[in-house]
């Protein structure tokens, strides 16, 4: 179906901020029950001072609501004898998880934020005994109460083999735990220690597995030199590890059906797990490198897939203004001889094409007949240039309308995750990833990606601050920091100098999510995804 909304594209004039710097390695080397504890008993005293800046929790609370040394030790060791087998220890492991759970609901409550997440990607070794346990423990001994798991990333879902009637792969295929249910196991595990646990999918980028099949390619998005996402020199986006890009990303048609009916059955498959939520990711075209990164030319729109021309095609409201929206797209301007020629176009009867193009959204009674040629043809190619802008916005509009929907009509909240930059208008172009997020769905949540990286705060809460101010009423912000507690790292301030200016900006807010479990659990990420990590 064609959209008719058109007249709300909404660009501020702003220059667009650096992109993410990579970041050096953290420390490898793998993290023992000692170590951790006192990592995180060092975590803890150092951010005593932090915390004060903030709305202040009962005495008994340790800072951002994080859990003890000794409260840490005493869970791992019981977690490691319960593992084993050792009945006790399970019942008394069973019985400190609810006590922390119940201690973490009740801090969260009384310290700010009310929600504090964190995002993870799971691997296979996670389906080992007792690892997802203990990377949930940790999570919730840093204090975390919710926790976004990556259910769907570079093409594979996290379903078990034999319960994926998807087009894509699952992401323990041929792992040895190719049926294990792990987001199932995750939602469980994490609601039995106090968290909530969110689904976090990918949206447009549906990765290379799927168009590697021959009956996908034609859902392909395209720009006008014929490129994709897989042969345009495009900037990835930044991985769940630390300083590496995601090498995986095939951004698809989101006007394409057959991609739609694709991820609307994959959203039906992560909502059966029932999380308690379902944010959506990649909402937005691929961005260009340098000068690319700026759409200034039609060619440089991602509005040449064959069901996103076709429907751009069927915008115009008759022949002529189909005849002269195919050749703007074709040769990315129109000349006088255009006009002219248009009334010779084999098919248009003498009448129809006498007539005015007109075309969806656009006023060319504004534009007076009897003005020279070649003065009509430049402002009907301003007109069309603006067409194929609002066409290829409005594609992104319609497919988060849809994926937030179908979650919503099953009873959950869904969010909707996007960079504040991503709709900035620079020069006469715009950003190409055209992620019009100003009109993005106000029933949804909204996590915008607030990564400015400057030295010091200042562009991250410039980012938060613009997505506030355009925000409607009553709209959940729920910002995305990057970073590390205690530690600067890609020219990046510490978490909890981000947290407290935050607080200090926007005391409304009621939830916060940090980028990611990888960053701050090096040595864990990297022992589960290589599967050397003991139970």
């Amino acid at each position: 179906m064609v959209s008719n909304d058109f007249n709300h594209l909404h660009f501020a004039k702003q220059t667009p901020h650096k992109r993410l710097s990579a970041f050096a390695l953290m420390v490898s080397h793998r993290s023992r029950l000692a170590f951790r504890s006192a990592v995180i008993t060092s975590v803890t005293a150092g951010l005593v001072a932090a915390a004060t800046a903030l709305q202040p929790a009962q005495a008994q609370n340790t800072p951002y609501c994080q859990q003890t040394g000794a409260a840490i030790a005493q869970k791992e060791k019981l977690r490691v004898e319960a593992v084993k087998g050792n009945a006790d220890a399970q019942k008394k492991y069973k019985a400190l998880l609810v006590q922390q759970g119940d201690r973490l609901r009740k801090c969260r409550t009384q310290t700010w934020p009310q929600n504090q997440a964190i995002w993870i990607r799971l691997y296979a070794c996670d389906a080992k005994p007792g690892v997802l346990e203990a990377v949930l423990d940790r999570i919730v001994d840093r204090g975390y109460n919710q926790v976004y798991v990556e259910a769907f990333y570079t093409g594979r879902a996290l379903l078990p083999v034999n319960q994926n009637t998807t087009p894509w792969l699952s992401t323990l295929a041929g792992s040895g735990a190719d049926n294990v249910d792990l987001l199932a196991q995750a939602i469980q595990k994490g609601r039995a220690r106090g968290l909530k646990v969110y689904a976090w999918m990918f949206g447009m980028n549906f990765g290379a597995n799927y168009v590697r099949r021959f009956d996908r390619q034609q859902t392909l998005a395209k720009n006008g030199l014929g490129q994709t996402s897989l042969t345009a020199n495009v900037l990835p986006g930044l991985s769940t590890d630390l300083g590496q890009l995601t090498p995986d990303e095939v951004f698809v048609d989101p006007y394409s059906p057959r991609a739609r009916q694709d991820y609307s059955a994959l959203i039906a498959a992560i909502a059966q797990r029932k999380p308690d939520g379902i944010l959506f990711d990649y909402i937005r075209y691929p961005r260009g490198t340098g000068s690319a990164s700026v759409a200034s030319k039609v060619q440089d729109l991602w509005v040449y897939g064959d069901a996103s021309q076709q429907t751009l095609l069927q915008r115009a409201q008759n022949p002529s203004g189909v005849e002269l929206l195919r050749r703007f797209l074709q040769y990315g301007f129109l000349k006088a001889s255009d006009l002219k020629e248009t009334n010779s176009v084999k098919g248009l009867t003498p009448q129809l094409a006498e007539q005015r193009p007109v075309w969806q959204g656009i006023d060319t009674s504004q534009i007076p007949a009897n003005l020279p040629t070649a003065k009509q043809a430049t402002l009907f190619q301003a007109e069309l240039w603006r067409l194929a802008v609002a066409h290829a916005g409005q594609g992104v509009i319609d497919f988060v309308n849809e994926a937030t929907g179908n979650v919503q009509n099953r009873g959950m909240p869904a969010g909707v995750v996007f960079f504040p930059d991503g709709n900035l208008t620079i020069g006469q172009g715009y950003d190409s990833r055209l992620q019009l997020w100003d009109r993005f769905p106000a029933t949804s949540e909204w996590h915008p990606m607030a990564y400015g990286v400057c030295g010091n705060t200042s562009c991250i809460m410039q980012q938060i601050q613009r997505v506030l101010s355009r925000a409607p009423v009553g709209v959940q912000v729920k910002p995305v920091l990057a970073g590390v507690w205690q530690k600067s790292v890609g020219n990046r301030p510490p978490l909890e100098t981000q947290m407290q200016v935050l607080y200090r900006l926007a005391p409304q807010l009621t939830s916060v999510s940090h980028f990611a479990y990888s960053w701050q659990e090096p040595g864990s990420d990297r022992d589960r995804k290589a599967c050397t990590v003991r139970p």
